[in-house]
């Protein structure tokens, strides 16, 4: 089983930064993109950044120039540097993946279980 593991949330006020991580561990033949997803409360999951296997990024309009996402690929893991964080960035941060466990498999996207981001004004 492939396990997908967020650190590194918590409770900061506004215009401060905070540093995600998240690790993936288990059977893990090569991993494809990796991304960091939040869900704000009552609101649907939404898409925040992306990077692909040879480092290529993406991110969404609402966080550009505020977060950066970075990988390492010796160490299965995916960084969220976010800055200048504003109360609207509260939310619980996913990380996500999409792993392949064996040359004979597809890739799987494999989720974690989040870690609360809480920004106070």
């Amino acid at each position: 089983q492939v396990q997908l593991v967020e650190s590194g949330g918590g409770l900061v006020q506004a215009g401060g930064s905070l540093r995600l991580s998240c690790a993936a561990s288990g059977r893990i033949f090569s991993i494809n993109a990796m991304a960091w997803y939040r869900q704000a409360p009552g609101k649907q999951r939404e898409l925040v950044a992306t990077i692909t296997s040879v480092g290529t990024t993406n991110t969404a309009d609402s966080m550009k120039g505020r977060v950066t996402i970075s990988r390492d690929n010796l160490k299965n893991m995916v960084y969220l540097q976010m800055n200048n964080l504003k109360p609207e960035d509260t939310a619980v941060y996913y990380c996500n993946a999409d792993v392949r466990e064996s040359y004979f498999r597809d890739y799987v996207s494999r989720w974690g279980q989040g870690t609360q981001v809480t920004v106070s004004s």
